[in-house]
């Protein structure tokens, strides 16, 4: 399985924008942060938007925010933002046009390789939905304390 790296910014945005609260952010200090390109950041900030979890604000102080608690966003919700919330793994029942198949069965319900990937995902999504915006900040703070002060200084002194 192959994310876009949209994920990984989204939710490094996220984390940024918790050590930054009550401000709102723009995409072009987000995307600074990282050196990221702005319009591609923009564009998954725009869907976490359209998702719930930021909110956006346009006009001079206007930029992004989270739009609920960190621990009202999980990181699963993050990733169904950015890719979807399709299956990764997507059965088209070759199955069927194997020797001796039956062409009634379901072959989604009944293969090995179908149940397999499936019960794989689901430990994944249950692995992301069980983590939080909210998580990932204490375990940044915990294992990186001077990291919040660091961001916070960073933003206050790049003001475009």
């Amino acid at each position: 399985m192959k994310m876009n790296e949209g994920v990984e910014w989204a939710l490094h945005s996220c984390v940024n924008l918790c050590f930054i609260p009550g401000e709102a952010v723009t995409a072009k200090r987000l995307a600074a942060f990282y050196n990221l390109p702005t319009a591609y950041l923009n564009k998954q900030l725009q869907a976490l938007s359209r998702a719930g979890i930021l909110t956006s604000t346009s006009g001079p102080k206007g930029g992004f925010q989270l739009a609920r608690r960190p621990d009202k966003i999980s990181v699963l919700d993050v990733v169904t933002a950015i890719d979807g919330p399709e299956d990764a793994f997507r059965c088209t029942q070759i199955l069927k046009a194997g020797p001796g198949a039956d062409p009634k069965a379901d072959y989604r319900k009944i293969c090995v390789i179908s149940q397999s990937m499936r019960k794989a995902e689901l430990t994944y999504r249950r692995e992301l939905a069980g983590k939080t915006i909210a998580d990932l900040v204490r375990q940044v703070e915990t294992s990186y304390p001077a990291t919040a002060d660091d961001t916070r200084n960073w933003f206050a002194n790049l003001k475009s």
